[in-house]
Protein backbone atom coordinates (compact mmCIF):
# COMPACT_ATOMS: atom_id res chain seq x y z
CA UNK A 1 0.00 0.00 0.00
CA UNK A 2 1.48 3.13 -0.76
CA UNK A 3 2.22 6.27 1.43
CA UNK A 4 -0.78 8.52 -0.43
CA UNK A 5 -3.49 5.50 0.14
CA UNK A 6 -2.04 5.59 3.80
CA UNK A 7 -2.99 8.89 3.78
CA UNK A 8 -6.34 9.37 2.42
CA UNK A 9 -7.21 6.79 4.72
CA UNK A 10 -6.19 7.91 7.78
CA UNK A 11 -7.84 11.43 6.54
CA UNK A 12 -11.05 9.50 5.99
CA UNK A 13 -10.89 8.23 9.47
CA UNK A 14 -10.55 11.11 11.29
CA UNK A 15 -13.11 12.82 9.61
CA UNK A 16 -15.40 10.45 10.60
CA UNK A 17 -14.56 10.42 14.42
CA UNK A 18 -15.08 13.82 14.03
CA UNK A 19 -18.49 13.50 12.27
CA UNK A 20 -19.91 11.06 14.16
CA UNK A 21 -18.35 13.17 17.71
CA UNK A 22 -20.47 15.72 16.24
CA UNK A 23 -23.58 14.10 15.75
CA UNK A 24 -23.83 12.74 19.47
CA UNK A 25 -23.72 16.59 20.76
CA UNK A 26 -26.15 17.58 18.36
CA UNK A 27 -28.30 14.81 19.76
CA UNK A 28 -27.41 15.45 23.20
CA UNK A 29 -28.12 19.13 23.30
CA UNK A 30 -31.48 19.92 25.11
CA UNK A 31 -33.89 21.67 22.78
CA UNK A 32 -34.18 25.32 23.71
CA UNK A 33 -37.65 26.31 25.66
CA UNK A 34 -39.28 28.88 24.12
CA UNK A 35 -40.63 31.10 26.94
CA UNK A 36 -43.59 33.25 25.84
CA UNK A 37 -44.54 36.13 27.89
CA UNK A 38 -48.00 37.52 27.48
CA UNK A 39 -48.57 41.28 28.49
CA UNK A 40 -52.28 42.36 29.53
CA UNK A 41 -52.66 45.77 27.83
CA UNK A 42 -55.60 46.31 28.92
CA UNK A 43 -55.17 46.10 32.80
CA UNK A 44 -54.79 48.82 35.34
CA UNK A 45 -53.71 48.94 38.92
CA UNK A 46 -56.07 48.34 42.03
CA UNK A 47 -55.21 48.74 45.50
CA UNK A 48 -54.94 45.48 47.74
CA UNK A 49 -53.59 44.34 51.48
CA UNK A 50 -50.23 43.72 51.48
CA UNK A 51 -50.68 42.06 54.90
CA UNK A 52 -53.07 40.78 56.94
CA UNK A 53 -55.60 43.01 58.44
CA UNK A 54 -57.72 42.74 61.48
CA UNK A 55 -61.15 43.56 62.50
CA UNK A 56 -60.76 46.97 63.75
CA UNK A 57 -56.52 47.88 63.21
CA UNK A 58 -55.50 51.07 62.46
CA UNK A 59 -54.36 50.88 58.77
CA UNK A 60 -51.33 53.08 57.64
CA UNK A 61 -49.72 52.99 53.87
CA UNK A 62 -47.67 49.83 54.63
CA UNK A 63 -50.58 47.89 54.86
CA UNK A 64 -51.66 48.59 50.83
CA UNK A 65 -49.72 47.95 47.54
CA UNK A 66 -50.64 48.63 43.72
CA UNK A 67 -51.73 44.92 42.03
CA UNK A 68 -52.41 44.39 38.03
CA UNK A 69 -55.70 43.99 37.85
CA UNK A 70 -57.98 43.58 34.41
CA UNK A 71 -59.41 46.99 33.51
CA UNK A 72 -62.92 45.06 32.54
CA UNK A 73 -63.26 43.59 36.31
CA UNK A 74 -62.69 47.31 37.71
CA UNK A 75 -65.79 48.35 39.57
CA UNK A 76 -67.10 51.08 42.43
CA UNK A 77 -65.85 48.53 45.39
CA UNK A 78 -62.03 48.86 44.20
CA UNK A 79 -59.85 51.59 44.13
CA UNK A 80 -57.59 51.51 41.36
CA UNK A 81 -54.14 54.07 40.83
CA UNK A 82 -55.58 56.26 37.58
CA UNK A 83 -58.56 57.39 39.85
CA UNK A 84 -56.89 57.20 43.59
CA UNK A 85 -53.18 57.86 42.88
CA UNK A 86 -52.71 59.26 46.73
CA UNK A 87 -55.21 56.11 47.90
CA UNK A 88 -52.39 54.52 50.35
CA UNK A 89 -52.02 58.43 52.04
CA UNK A 90 -55.84 59.05 52.48
CA UNK A 91 -56.46 55.50 54.00
CA UNK A 92 -53.39 56.54 56.47
CA UNK A 93 -54.83 55.79 59.88
CA UNK A 94 -58.32 54.48 58.81
CA UNK A 95 -59.93 51.58 60.74
CA UNK A 96 -60.53 48.48 59.05
CA UNK A 97 -64.43 47.62 59.32
CA UNK A 98 -63.58 44.09 58.32
CA UNK A 99 -60.81 41.55 58.11
CA UNK A 100 -58.38 41.39 54.51
CA UNK A 101 -55.59 38.61 53.42
CA UNK A 102 -53.01 39.70 51.65
CA UNK A 103 -53.65 40.18 47.49
CA UNK A 104 -57.08 41.21 48.83
CA UNK A 105 -58.53 43.73 46.74
CA UNK A 106 -59.02 47.00 49.14
CA UNK A 107 -63.38 47.47 49.43
CA UNK A 108 -63.67 51.58 50.56
CA UNK A 109 -66.98 51.20 52.12
CA UNK A 110 -65.09 48.69 54.71
CA UNK A 111 -62.95 51.28 56.43
CA UNK A 112 -63.48 53.99 58.21
CA UNK A 113 -61.37 57.36 57.85
CA UNK A 114 -59.43 59.15 60.32
CA UNK A 115 -62.09 61.76 61.28
CA UNK A 116 -65.46 60.40 59.96
CA UNK A 117 -66.10 58.43 63.73
CA UNK A 118 -65.41 55.87 66.22
CA UNK A 119 -64.69 51.78 65.64
CA UNK A 120 -68.36 51.14 66.83
CA UNK A 121 -69.80 53.14 64.75
CA UNK A 122 -67.75 51.82 62.05
CA UNK A 123 -69.02 48.32 62.92
CA UNK A 124 -72.38 49.07 62.84
CA UNK A 125 -74.76 48.68 60.09
CA UNK A 126 -76.95 51.29 58.57
CA UNK A 127 -79.66 52.32 60.57
CA UNK A 128 -78.94 50.58 63.91
CA UNK A 129 -77.60 51.23 67.10
CA UNK A 130 -74.88 49.92 69.70
CA UNK A 131 -76.75 49.35 72.94
CA UNK A 132 -74.65 47.67 76.18
CA UNK A 133 -75.92 45.28 78.52
CA UNK A 134 -74.37 44.15 82.08
CA UNK A 135 -73.92 40.67 81.57
CA UNK A 136 -71.93 38.21 83.97
CA UNK A 137 -70.51 34.63 83.46
CA UNK A 138 -73.58 32.48 84.56
CA UNK A 139 -75.72 35.22 82.31
CA UNK A 140 -73.42 35.15 78.84
CA UNK A 141 -73.16 31.32 78.48
CA UNK A 142 -70.64 30.78 80.39
CA UNK A 143 -68.07 33.59 78.53
CA UNK A 144 -68.38 31.68 75.70
CA UNK A 145 -70.18 34.39 73.60
CA UNK A 146 -67.66 35.98 71.27
CA UNK A 147 -67.74 39.35 69.09
CA UNK A 148 -69.56 38.72 66.08
CA UNK A 149 -71.80 35.86 67.56
CA UNK A 150 -75.74 35.58 67.37
CA UNK A 151 -77.66 35.87 70.76
CA UNK A 152 -81.21 35.66 72.13
CA UNK A 153 -81.69 38.22 74.83
CA UNK A 154 -84.11 36.92 77.75
CA UNK A 155 -85.46 38.88 80.26
CA UNK A 156 -85.80 37.43 84.30
CA UNK A 157 -88.52 39.29 86.60
CA UNK A 158 -90.27 38.87 89.70
CA UNK A 159 -94.09 39.53 89.60
CA UNK A 160 -96.73 39.75 92.10
CA UNK A 161 -99.05 36.55 91.95
CA UNK A 162 -102.25 36.61 93.20
CA UNK A 163 -102.60 36.78 96.42
CA UNK A 164 -99.94 37.55 99.04
CA UNK A 165 -96.97 35.75 96.82
CA UNK A 166 -94.91 36.29 93.90
CA UNK A 167 -93.23 34.65 91.20
CA UNK A 168 -90.31 34.43 89.09
CA UNK A 169 -90.82 34.65 84.76
CA UNK A 170 -88.52 34.32 82.06
CA UNK A 171 -89.30 35.99 78.58
CA UNK A 172 -87.56 36.43 75.93
CA UNK A 173 -87.46 39.72 74.23
CA UNK A 174 -85.55 39.95 71.53
CA UNK A 175 -83.85 37.28 68.83
CA UNK A 176 -80.92 36.71 66.51
CA UNK A 177 -78.88 39.75 67.86
CA UNK A 178 -75.94 40.31 66.91
CA UNK A 179 -72.70 40.81 69.32
CA UNK A 180 -70.73 43.74 68.43
CA UNK A 181 -68.24 43.97 71.56
CA UNK A 182 -67.67 41.49 74.98
CA UNK A 183 -66.34 44.29 77.18
CA UNK A 184 -63.91 46.25 75.17
CA UNK A 185 -63.21 43.24 73.10
CA UNK A 186 -64.52 43.88 69.33
CA UNK A 187 -62.63 41.64 67.38
CA UNK A 188 -62.91 37.26 68.45
CA UNK A 189 -59.47 36.71 70.56
CA UNK A 190 -56.96 35.07 68.47
CA UNK A 191 -56.83 31.45 70.28
CA UNK A 192 -59.56 31.70 72.64
CA UNK A 193 -62.42 30.42 72.71
CA UNK A 194 -64.02 32.21 75.72
CA UNK A 195 -64.40 36.20 76.15
CA UNK A 196 -64.86 37.96 79.64
CA UNK A 197 -66.46 41.46 80.52
CA UNK A 198 -68.84 42.88 83.00
CA UNK A 199 -70.81 44.53 79.56
CA UNK A 200 -71.87 43.28 76.19
CA UNK A 201 -72.53 45.62 72.94
CA UNK A 202 -75.50 44.26 70.81
CA UNK A 203 -76.42 45.90 67.67
CA UNK A 204 -80.04 46.78 67.75
CA UNK A 205 -83.08 48.87 65.77
CA UNK A 206 -83.76 52.06 67.71
CA UNK A 207 -87.20 50.23 69.01
CA UNK A 208 -84.98 47.05 69.73
CA UNK A 209 -82.64 49.37 71.38
CA UNK A 210 -85.87 50.95 74.28
CA UNK A 211 -87.01 47.39 75.08
CA UNK A 212 -83.46 46.50 76.02
CA UNK A 213 -82.94 49.63 78.49
CA UNK A 214 -86.95 49.10 79.75
CA UNK A 215 -85.94 45.22 80.43
CA UNK A 216 -82.44 46.30 81.96
CA UNK A 217 -84.71 48.09 84.74
CA UNK A 218 -87.28 45.47 85.20
CA UNK A 219 -85.22 42.32 85.85
CA UNK A 220 -81.94 40.32 85.45
CA UNK A 221 -81.14 40.12 81.08
CA UNK A 222 -79.18 36.77 80.11
CA UNK A 223 -78.14 36.29 76.64
CA UNK A 224 -78.51 32.98 74.68
CA UNK A 225 -75.78 32.25 71.99
CA UNK A 226 -77.55 31.30 68.78
CA UNK A 227 -75.81 28.37 66.51
CA UNK A 228 -74.01 29.31 63.88
CA UNK A 229 -76.25 27.23 61.07
CA UNK A 230 -79.13 29.64 62.49
CA UNK A 231 -78.79 33.27 62.13
CA UNK A 232 -82.05 34.29 60.03
CA UNK A 233 -84.93 35.33 61.84
CA UNK A 234 -88.24 33.36 61.97
CA UNK A 235 -86.28 29.63 62.92
CA UNK A 236 -87.49 28.02 66.19
CA UNK A 237 -89.61 29.82 68.23
CA UNK A 238 -89.17 32.96 67.65
CA UNK A 239 -90.97 36.74 69.11
CA UNK A 240 -91.88 39.73 68.18
CA UNK A 241 -91.52 42.67 70.31
CA UNK A 242 -94.17 46.10 69.82
CA UNK A 243 -94.83 48.94 72.29
CA UNK A 244 -97.81 48.88 73.69
CA UNK A 245 -100.07 52.14 73.93
CA UNK A 246 -99.53 52.67 77.61
CA UNK A 247 -95.83 54.37 78.56
CA UNK A 248 -92.87 51.80 79.47
CA UNK A 249 -94.71 48.87 78.38
CA UNK A 250 -93.44 45.81 76.73
CA UNK A 251 -96.50 43.42 74.29
CA UNK A 252 -94.99 39.73 73.45
CA UNK A 253 -96.36 38.05 70.52
CA UNK A 254 -95.77 34.52 69.40
CA UNK A 255 -97.04 33.39 66.37
CA UNK A 256 -99.35 36.00 66.11
CA UNK A 257 -100.70 35.48 69.69
CA UNK A 258 -99.87 38.01 72.72
CA UNK A 259 -98.66 36.09 75.06
CA UNK A 260 -98.17 38.68 77.91
CA UNK A 261 -98.28 42.63 78.56
CA UNK A 262 -96.04 44.14 81.31
CA UNK A 263 -94.72 47.17 82.26
CA UNK A 264 -93.03 49.49 84.86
Amino acid sequence: MNKSRVLVLGIAFVSAIGAALLAKNIVAQPETEKVVQTEFMNTTHVLVAAQPIKLGDMVSSGHFRWQKWPKDALNSNLIDQASHMNAKADYDKAIARSAFVPGEAINPRKFIKKGTGGIMAALLTSGMRAVSTKIKEETAAGGFILPDDHVDVILSRQIQGEGRGSKFVSNTILTNVRVLAIGQMIDPPKGKQTATGRTATLELSPGQAEILMLANQMGDVSLALRSLSKRTQGDGDSVTNLRGGKRDTVRMFKFGQKVRAFGM
